[in-house]
């Protein structure tokens, strides 16, 4: 029987904490960063991304606009409408590549959530 070896952890670096601050500084991104990896072709409309990862449309025109000034996401104008889409830039895409992979370690994955919530200011009673 082959035994299957596990994974090297992924360390929580100066430039991931850097990534998380500036580009997944909420957990409604951290799901649009997600959905845009998993679909990099899709151009649509905020109320239909909205839609698909089951959030309101008002949260999520404010994040998608968010992820647009980060560089993560473009948006184009037709008939009136926004069309977001995933952005070409090849080390973006690298980059957010390398983040949805990182985050299959529980320990990466248990750190970026940390820095999502210190980042929004929650403090805990």
């Amino acid at each position: 029987m082959v035994q299957s070896q596990p994974s090297p952890s992924v360390n929580m670096t100066p430039e991931w904490q850097a990534f998380i601050e500036k580009k997944v500084n909420s957990f409604i991104k951290w799901d649009l960063i997600r959905f845009f990896h998993d679909n990099p072709h899709i151009q649509d409309t905020a109320e239909n991304i909205a839609g698909y990862i089951g959030r309101d449309t008002k949260t999520i025109i404010r994040e998608l606009d968010g992820l647009v000034k980060a560089d993560v996401l473009l948006v184009n104008e037709q008939n009136g409408m926004k069309i977001y889409q995933f952005t070409n830039h090849i080390e973006t895409r690298a980059l957010i590549r390398d983040f949805v992979s990182a985050c299959f370690d529980r320990n990466f994955r248990v750190k970026a959530i940390h820095h999502v919530i210190h980042g929004i200011g929650y403090k805990a009673n």
